[in-house]
């Protein structure tokens, strides 16, 4: 094991430590929080050998560039970005060396999507808060990483036989996701509460939505239209799954995200399915959603055979680990 610095020149407009979120603290009132696009930041890990749910870095808007002081691996994945060390492209979505002294610049298109993600094979040195290192400004953990600042990686990479501008290591199967250029679609369950508007459901059908400069990291808020409730009956308050289709009193629908707490009192109308969140989490102000409203046995089955693949990468990623003399990641798995 060896302690490798890397010294952060560019941290764009937001740059914070994050992995994929606390567990068992909501019945606390904390939330679970995490990265946003938990797909993107599960994917970076596995490329460089670290357990799925690992701290790396996120990235929302602007350019993240570092240097390392030695050898290292790491691999860029989120949103459609610019990735260059030491001036010359690289690829994203795919496991790379980067020798000592090499700046590595990530550059992302938000046009296409709000957050980059990037891993480094080891342990990265910083503060957590219930067991987690996702911050929760509410709570005055605000994880920020500046510019100047020199984040401390504790690591047993030492290096492969592999120049940085050869071919790939290794081809492995990557789930890429796709960021189209119109509407995202989002496929959403229905929820008790749709039955309380009558017309709701067709409503968010038919129309599309645009993501809000007032979003923020409790929830996407959406203009587009919307129906309410036709009686003043009271609704309790209550927990909410992340992806929650909330419709508040003003005219906008919200999509809640893991820094959600609780209703408020507001009629949930649907949840976005799990297999979409990710999606949700690039989405960026501007963007345009449409929903479309499946069962929950297709929420599920298209849910599982994404973490399918997610976990045929990880056992791609071990096998070639494994097959260049570098610590297997097997065990990282879950």
């Amino acid at each position: 094991m060896k302690t490798v610095a890397l010294d952060i020149t560019s941290a764009g407009w937001i740059t914070t430590f994050q992995d994929l979120g606390r567990r068992d603290t909501e019945r606390r009132g904390v939330p679970t929080g995490g990265a946003a696009d938990q797909h993107s930041a599960a994917v970076a890990n596995l490329l460089v050998g670290n357990p799925r749910g690992a701290a790396l870095i996120e990235n929302l808007g602007g350019e993240l560039a570092l240097v390392p002081d030695a050898d290292v691996l790491l691999a860029v994945t989120g949103a459609p970005a610019q990735v260059t060390v030491a001036g010359s492209p690289a690829d994203g979505w795919s496991p790379l060396v980067v020798p000592a002294g090499h700046e590595v610049r990530v550059r992302g298109d938000m046009n296409q999507g709000t957050r980059t993600y990037l891993a480094v094979n080891g342990t990265l040195s910083m503060p957590t808060l219930l067991g987690s290192a996702a911050p929760d400004a509410r709570m005055g953990f605000g994880q920020a990483v500046t510019p100047g600042s020199r984040v401390l990686l504790e690591t047993e990479f030492r290096g492969f036989p592999h120049r940085l501008f050869e071919p790939p290591l290794f081809r492995l199967p990557v789930p890429v996701p796709r960021f189209d250029d119109g509407p995202w679609v989002v496929d959403a369950v229905a929820a008790h509460g749709v039955q309380a508007i009558p017309g709701i459901r067709e409503v968010i059908e038919e129309a599309t939505y645009v993501v809000t400069p007032r979003s923020n990291h409790v929830g996407l808020r959406l203009d587009g239209p919307v129906l309410h409730p036709d009686t003043d009956t009271e609704i309790v308050s209550h927990g909410v799954p992340i992806g929650a289709l909330q419709i508040p009193h003003a005219d906008e629908l919200i999509v809640l995200g893991r820094y959600r707490s609780l209703t408020a009192g507001y009629p949930i109308v649907g949840v976005a399915s799990r297999a979409s969140l990710p999606l949700l989490g690039q989405a960026g102000p501007g963007r345009r959603l449409r929903f479309r409203w499946i069962d929950r046995e297709t929420s599920l089955r298209r849910f599982a055979r994404r973490e399918a693949e997610v976990r045929a990468l990880g056992y791609a990623a071990a096998e070639a680990f494994g097959a260049l003399g570098f610590t297997e990641p097997l065990h990282h798995m879950n």
